[in-house]
């Protein structure tokens, strides 16, 4: 099958690989531009066009869809399917209807729940125990098409985002071949998104990082663990910032959240009457560590207060 490829982060690079392992014959890829990167500043570019350019697939970063110059390129590749993943930019009606068999879009969430630009953080954020993916045959809304083919996996309470990120990339790519084969030989079956069962989940930023600990254990466990790799969740000890990588909930205490009720594990007092263990943290400035090595260089007291920005 002529196929264009669009896509731009980590979490794209898999699919695009399953589509050379299939056979496939990739005649374009369609990547956003290079961006600043580093203390440099150096441009650097996206994950996919490093890994296209090591496959000797041409590389197309437009700045824009709109203009009949693109539309042309990308139809002068007679694609009878355009392939997008996490590409990061809004397709118009007419690159919609130019390949044979129309876009594929596979999407990080099992819809019609989190719809948008960070499904796999909000599901962690939300504490799901179950994510997956979707492909989808796109439409002109925002992960509104109709659904082709779902698979899932569990979330066990302690996965990140960033490792839920390489496992759904993994499962992206299974999916997206398993929805070609069908839709070679014909045996898909679209099926209508419920609109009464959508949710949406936005750009994260570091409005989200600070940890209220008069809130509940497990929605902070859930925040440490949605947040990283980035932003990052944080609290104040000793008048400096410190990052959160890995947390558990614990047992119940009687202390005033926010109060450290053990040192081995570090243990905070929450709101609900249960402790976060802190296990992984950095402060400013220095090392990514556990939380004994960080209690060597940073002493701290059972009854000592850490806060919130």
């Amino acid at each position: 099958m002529n196929v264009i490829f669009m896509g731009t982060p980590d979490f794209a690079v898999p699919c695009l690989a399953r589509l050379l392992e299939d056979g496939h014959d990739v005649r374009l890829v369609v990547t956003q531009a290079d961006k600043p990167k580093g203390r440099g500043y150096q441009l650097a570019p996206p994950p996919v066009k490093k890994f296209a350019l090591s496959k000797n697939l041409e590389v197309f970063q437009p700045l824009v869809l709109k203009t009949d110059g693109v539309f042309d390129k990308l139809a002068a590749c007679q694609p009878d399917l355009i392939v997008v993943v996490a590409y990061g930019k809004i397709l118009r009606k007419r690159i919609l209807q130019l390949p044979k068999y129309g876009c594929l879009n596979i999407h990080a969430s099992l819809l019609p729940k989190y719809r948008g630009a960070a499904p796999i953080q909000w599901v962690v954020l939300n504490g799901e125990t179950e994510a997956g993916v979707t492909a989808m045959k796109m439409d002109a809304g925002v992960d509104t098409g109709d659904m082709l083919l779902q698979a899932g996996i569990p979330v066990p309470e302690e996965m990140t985002s960033g490792e839920l990120h390489d496992a759904l990339s993994v499962l992206g790519a299974q999916v997206l071949s398993d929805t070609i084969k069908k839709l070679q030989d014909g045996s898909l079956k679209p099926e209508k998104q419920d609109e009464s069962a959508s949710s949406y989940a936005p750009m994260l930023d570091k409005s989200m990082c600070s940890l209220d600990f008069s809130r509940p254990a497990a929605v902070l466990h859930n925040q440490v663990r949605g947040l990283n790799p980035w932003p990052v969740a944080h609290c104040m000890i000793h008048g400096k910032i410190v990052k959160i990588f890995r947390s558990v909930v614990s047992g119940r205490t009687d202390s005033y959240p926010g109060t450290i009720t053990h040192l081995d594990p570090l243990a905070v007092a929450c709101g609900d009457g249960k402790s976060l263990e802190l296990h992984e943290m950095q402060i400013e400035g220095g090392k990514r560590m556990s939380a004994a090595d960080f209690l060597r260089g940073h002493p701290m007291k059972v009854g000592e207060n850490i806060h919130h920005l």
